[in-house]
């Protein structure tokens, strides 16, 4: 396994799916297809990768179902369950102005425009309607990332400013 903080995590294992070997994959992206484009994907937890390749691929639903090269039955793909499944970020189009991935996200020191620290951005959910940023402080937050909250984000900082109350 490989220890990388190149790579960029797009989904999650949930589980097997059949008899066969397939995965069952969560996909984090904002299209799901995204993923179905790599013939590599490389599993992990803790930061720590392997490269598996894809025999095959298909969207079903909300998520991806995969087989890859090697594993064959059932009790192998429940094996990955909870396995991170991630990309090279060289594998990736770079983003356009105002883009992120959530990757990136993670870890940020979040603070608003009163310059009150709100804590550090743990993950993401996508709601349907947007994403939303859960901060953990003092207490966790819900933060919606759209352009009515979201000032700034300074990736180089490790910054991201909010127009959301300490309080909130």
């Amino acid at each position: 396994m490989l220890q990388s903080p190149a790579m960029v995590v797009m989904g999650r294992v949930v589980g097997p799916f059949g008899l066969k070997g397939w995965l069952k994959v969560q996909v984090f992206t904002e299209s799901p297809g995204a993923l179905l484009k790599h013939p590599d994907w490389w599993l992990g937890h803790s930061g720590k990768w392997d490269q598996q390749q894809v025999e095959e691929c298909a969207e079903h639903g909300r998520v991806i179902i995969a087989k890859l090269v090697g594993c064959d039955e059932r009790e192998a793909a429940a094996a990955l369950k909870g396995w991170e499944v991630a990309v090279p970020r060289s594998a990736l189009p770079a983003t356009d102005e105002g883009e992120y991935y959530w990757s990136d996200l993670l870890g940020l020191r979040v603070t608003n425009v009163r310059n009150e620290e709100l804590g550090r951005v743990r993950t993401l959910l996508e709601t349907g309607a947007n994403q939303v940023l859960v901060v953990d402080g003092e207490r966790e937050r819900l933060i919606p990332f759209v352009s009515a909250v979201v000032v700034s984000v300074d990736l180089a900082r490790g910054e991201l400013v909010v127009d959301w109350e300490a309080d909130f």
